[in-house]
């Protein structure tokens, strides 16, 4: 009888974080978050900025756990989802997290074109929400945070 394995979820070594330490995934990561932060901005449907705004944390997490997840062998066990890794690799970030997984489902329905799936208030807050969780995971990462793109979204909505 063969034995599953899967990949256990641990936090990297102690060495310290920056920027010439990272791995080239983890800057990919944070490249596309930005990218996807601003496909967010420039959006002028509701339902896509939600979704690209959910992407983009959902990016940011991925690059944190990119730099500091690192697997190991075990038994298997449950799959996690990003939010849940999250919480267990970057516990000062669970909050984040929670609050990112609460999301999840708004942002399926969203990307699957329903046009009552979000407010543009919601997308509003998510995006300067995304933005905010971007920079600390920069932070965290020991990079210098983007400038906030805060003020652009609030522009355009007295605009």
């Amino acid at each position: 009888m063969f034995e599953r394995h899967s990949k256990e979820i641990t936090v990297a070594p102690s060495f310290p974080l920056g920027p010439h330490t990272l791995p080239a995934t983890t800057h990919n990561y944070l490249l596309r978050s930005a990218e996807s932060l601003s496909e967010a901005v420039a959006a002028t449907d509701v339902a896509t900025r939600y979704a690209c705004a959910h992407v983009a944390a959902l990016r940011a997490a991925a690059a944190l756990l990119s730099a500091r997840a690192r697997p190991t062998g075990t038994r298997r066990r449950a799959q996690k989802n990003a939010w849940v890794l999250l919480s267990e690799v970057a516990p000062e970030l669970g909050e984040w997290a929670t609050f990112f997984a609460a999301g999840a489902a708004k942002r399926a329905a969203a990307e699957a074109g329903s046009s009552r799936a979000v407010t543009e208030r919601e997308a509003d807050d998510l995006v300067r929400d995304a933005d905010r969780f971007l920079a600390l995971v920069e932070q965290s990462l020991g990079l210098t945070p983007h400038a906030a793109i805060g003020v652009q979204v609030l522009g355009r909505a007295a605009g």
